[in-house]
Parts: C-alpha cells; structure tokens; sequence
C-alpha cells in the first residue's frame, strides 16, 4: 500500500504521547523498503527565556524518539532520529526534511482550542499552508 510519498517520510513528533499515536497511525501505510526520519522540534523562544532548559527538551525529545523507535522496530522500519531547533516550528521540521530529502511530512494533526492555537502558534495550520513538500495529515489526534 506504499506509494512513492511514503517512501522516506519526516515524522514530527511533539512527545512521547504524540509519537505513539503518529507511529500506530502511520506503520499501516509502510512498508518494509520504507524509511522514516523522526523529527523532534526544540521551540526557541528568540529573546525571550526558554520555558524549560535545552537539556530538558533535549530528554522529552528522547521519550518521543524512544516511543517510536519501539514502533520502527517492531514494524521492521528503517529509522533515524534528528533533532532541529528553532523559532518557527513547521519551519524546523521542512529544514529537517530538506535536509534528508524526504518525499513528505506526515504527522497527526493535534487538537486544541482556538485559544490555545493563537496563544502558542498553530503548527498544523502552518504545515499544510507553508508546505515546501507534500503534507500528509493521519487520522488518530488526540481527542
């Protein structure tokens, strides 16, 4: 069921919780020749302090890339894990993805309020309309 979009995906991933869903909802449209780069964004905040240190992001960064990485292995999925900083978000991720020379951004997208949205950034709003490649949106957000 692999078609040439999902040969080499960037998988963001915003946390461990994230990962697993983005992982079970995507491993149904790979195949075994497919490979994956895992992509955890660590948020700058320009100027103004950093909500959490850069060693702590970098560890949350580690659950995430762990908790897919046991999906991977288990789906015998060829993987790597990249870590990208920056200010803007869906930015860091299509960098990452450039850089790698993905076929597409696949992600699931994760709900919230429109509060919350415009207070932190909508990055899914920003993935699908600042797309530099295609964007492939999974069912399975987190409610």
């Amino acid at each position: 069921m692999e078609s040439d979009l999902l040969s080499h995906p960037v998988v963001p991933v915003a946390g461990e919780k994230d990962a697993h869903a983005t992982l079970d909802a995507l491993l149904p449209y790979l195949t075994e020749e497919s490979r994956l780069t895992i992509v955890h964004v660590v948020e700058k905040a320009g100027g103004a302090p950093d909500k959490a240190s850069v060693e702590q992001r970098e560890e949350y960064a580690q659950e995430a890339f762990d908790a897919a990485a046991e999906h991977c292995e288990e789906a015998g999925i060829e993987y790597e894990t990249r870590l990208a900083y920056g200010r803007n978000v869906s930015k860091a991720i299509f960098d990452a993805a450039t850089e790698v020379d993905a076929t597409a951004v696949a992600f699931v997208p994760r709900k919230g309020s429109r509060l919350l949205r415009f207070i932190t950034g909508d990055t899914t709003l920003d993935l699908v309309t600042e797309a530099e490649l295609p964007v492939i949106a999974l069912p399975g957000g987190d409610g």
